[in-house]
């Protein structure tokens, strides 16, 4: 099997990623852009090698007939986290409590598999029982990836601004109010109005210890 050039590895990491992230195979011209290409001869003569050393399979026809047959695999990475405070999976805490990026309380390390490369992207230890049966534990840690866009369904920070206190819990947004959702039969909802509530982050990953 032939070594492939840089640009030929960028391509077929592009491709990788693009399947991985859309679900279905970039066009030529996505791969132009994607790699900074300076035109779609240059990509399709690439993507002929690339064909050739039996990495993928091409349908010429088709605007997206790529298949990858065989791809190199990536070396995984890691990267610290800061857990920067507490978090209430129960009854609200005021705010986190004690701890910030630059001075976090610990850190904890995962792979950039598990969680890409966002470098904004935090970590709480819980304290409750409120989302036992979404299997986030008393003591358990939290990833979270600072956003206010968020999903019915999702597990969010929420503060309540007027209390200015700051919970885990699922969101649901039902028009006149936001109902935080516990995932635990033997506790009841919280409804905040919308103006009272200030969502901080959504939860990627839960890490656990076993000791």
């Amino acid at each position: 099997m032939k070594k492939l050039s840089i640009r030929q590895e960028k391509i077929l990491e592009f491709i990788t990623d693009f399947f991985e992230d859309q679900g279905y195979p970039p066009t030529v011209r996505d791969i132009q852009h994607g790699c900074d290409i300076s035109s779609t001869s240059v990509v399709d003569y690439n993507l002929n090698i690339l064909q050739r050393e039996r990495f993928i399979r091409r349908s010429p026809d088709i605007s997206r007939g790529l298949e990858l047959l065989n791809t190199p695999k990536k070396t995984s990475k890691t990267i610290q986290i800061p857990v920067i405070g507490y978090i209430a999976a129960g009854q609200p805490l005021p705010n986190f409590s004690s701890g910030n990026v630059e001075d976090p309380l610990e850190t904890v390390e995962l792979s950039t598999d598990r969680i890409g490369y966002e470098t904004s992207i935090y970590a709480l230890r819980v304290k409750g029982t409120s989302m036992i049966d979404a299997l986030i534990a008393d003591g358990d840690i939290v990833i979270v990836k600072p956003t206010s866009s968020v999903n019915n369904g999702d597990t969010i920070v929420a503060r309540l601004i007027e209390e200015n206190e700051a919970t885990l819990k699922r969101f649901y947004d039902e028009g006149g109010s936001i109902r935080l959702q516990p995932a635990n039969s033997q506790m009841a909802p919280i409804y905040v109005a919308h103006k009272n509530l200030d969502i901080q982050g959504k939860v990627v990953a839960i890490v656990r210890d076993f000791d």
